[in-house]
């Protein structure tokens, strides 16, 4: 047993545990492989903080290397993943605080390629022309429910990011944020308020 995991006090359900023992006694392996298992998670966050690709590709290498500076500190009294989104988030908002004055994010979205109903249409002879038209529609959705997460505030934002769109528990955001049930709760309750009057103003009636 290694002689560091008595410091540690190991959460029960952590799936991570040998991982980051390892990577506590210097694996570079088993950090890389903790990389590759979190990296595409940690970036939709950021993209979706700051609705930028390029900020959010920064963003998750810089979490990164501050994780691979704190590790050996890391003692296990919350789950690796939970200690993981909390350092990425508090990258985000600091990034979202150096770029306040950046009024307006073109960034590529993330969302895999959204399948039609109607592909069968799409092998007529105007087919192409049909699908550009489709996915630009769909495009311009996104780019204007990004819109609307980026008018949030970036507390409300962090919050509506983690439950809404990646779909974390209650219990979950309140470890990784650190804040109480009842704070969690009331910021999702106006992030969402104020995302539904956003985009009614964007796309009308919903």
């Amino acid at each position: 047993m290694s002689n560091m995991s008595d410091n540690r006090i190991p959460t029960a359900v952590d799936a991570d545990y040998e991982a980051v023992t390892a990577c506590q006694e210097g694996d570079v392996a088993a950090f890389e492989a903790l990389v590759d298992k979190y990296q595409k998670k940690m970036l939709n966050i950021a993209y979706r903080m700051t609705g930028d690709y390029d900020d959010a590709c920064e963003i998750v290498q810089e979490a990164f290397l501050s994780v691979y500076r704190a590790i050996k500190k890391f003692r296990g009294e919350a789950r690796f993943s939970t200690w993981l989104y909390g350092i990425v988030v508090n990258h985000a908002k600091n990034r979202l605080k150096q770029v306040q004055s950046r009024s307006f994010h073109e960034g590529t979205s993330l969302d895999d390629p959204v399948e039609t109903e109607e592909g069968p249409r799409f092998r007529e002879p105007l087919s192409q022309e049909a699908l550009a038209v489709d996915e630009l529609e769909k495009k311009e959705i996104r780019e204007k429910v990004q819109h609307c997460i980026e008018s949030l505030d970036e507390e409300q934002r962090a919050v509506l990011v983690l439950r809404d769109i990646q779909e974390f528990s209650y219990e979950e955001i309140r470890d990784i944020l650190k804040l109480p049930d009842g704070t969690v709760k009331s910021r999702l309750f106006r992030a969402r308020d104020a995302m539904k009057k956003c985009l009614k103003k964007a796309l009308g009636d919903l």
